[in-house]
C-alpha cells in the first residue's frame, strides 16, 4: 500500500489508493474502478477511512474538517414518462440541492421526476444508503453532474458503503461512464 497518499483536505485517520482497497468498497464500485477504462481517473480516486454513524453529511464535515462545498451528494431520481420508469442518478455539491423539478425532468424528458425510494436506490445500486456513489452505477443509468462538481479541484462522495469516502478529482467525474455535466443542475 501507498504509505504517502494525502487527501486534499479534511482530517482523516487513514488516507489510501482507493484501487489499493478495493475489498473495502461495495462491490459495484470496486469493480468499476478496476475496469474504468480511463485509467489515469481510476487512479486518481482516493478512499478515506471515516465512521459509519457520521456518516451524514453535517456530521461529517464538522467531524473530519471537510467544507461542504467539497462534498457532492449522489441522488437516484426516477423519471416517468408514460408508462415507464427511467432510474438516474445526479451529482450536486452538498450544500445545494438537485433540481429535481425542473433541471432533472428537462433533461431526461419525463412528465415527473422525483426522489427514488430508498429501498429502489439500495436495491437498484447494490450500495449501502447513505454511501451511495457516483462510481459503479448501474450501466443503463445517466449520471447527471452539476457544472459546479465537474470544476472542483477534488470532491468527496461515497464509497458504495457508510464506512468510508471517496475523494476524486472533478475531471475524473466528469470521466464517469455515462457522465453528462449540466450547468444549472443544482438550486
Amino acid at each position: 500500500m501507498s504509505d504517502h497518499v494525502h487527501a486534499p483536505f479534511g482530517g482523516f485517520p487513514s488516507v489510501h489508493l482507493a484501487l489499493e482497497v478495493c475489498d473495502l468498497l461495495a462491490p459495484p464500485v470496486a469493480d468499476a474502478l478496476k475496469n474504468w477504462d480511463d485509467r489515469a481517473a481510476a487512479e486518481s480516486v482516493l478512499y478515506v477511512d471515516t465512521d459509519p454513524d457520521k456518516a451524514d453529511t453535517a456530521v461529517f464535515c464538522e467531524t473530519y474538517g471537510v467544507q461542504p462545498e467539497v462534498s457532492a451528494n449522489c441522488v437516484v431520481v426516477a423519471a416517468k414518462r408514460g408508462g415507464e420508469v427511467t432510474l438516474a442518478a445526479g451529482l450536486v455539491l452538498a450544500h445545494t440541492r438537485l433540481d429535481v423539478n425542473r433541471a432533472v425532468r428537462t433533461h431526461l424528458g419525463a412528465r415527473k421526476a422525483s426522489f427514488a425510494p430508498m429501498d429502489t436506490a439500495v436495491e437498484e445500486t447494490a450500495m449501502e444508503y447513505g454511501g451511495i456513489t457516483p462510481v459503479g452505477l448501474p450501466a443503463a443509468w445517466p449520471l447527471l453532474v452539476d457544472a459546479a462538481v465537474a470544476a472542483a479541484p477534488h470532491v468527496l462522495v461515497g464509497s458504495g458503503r457508510r464506512r468510508g469516502k471517496l475523494i476524486l478529482p472533478g475531471w475524473a467525474v466528469a470521466a464517469l461512464p455515462r457522465a453528462e455535466v449540466i450547468p444549472g443542475l443544482a438550486g
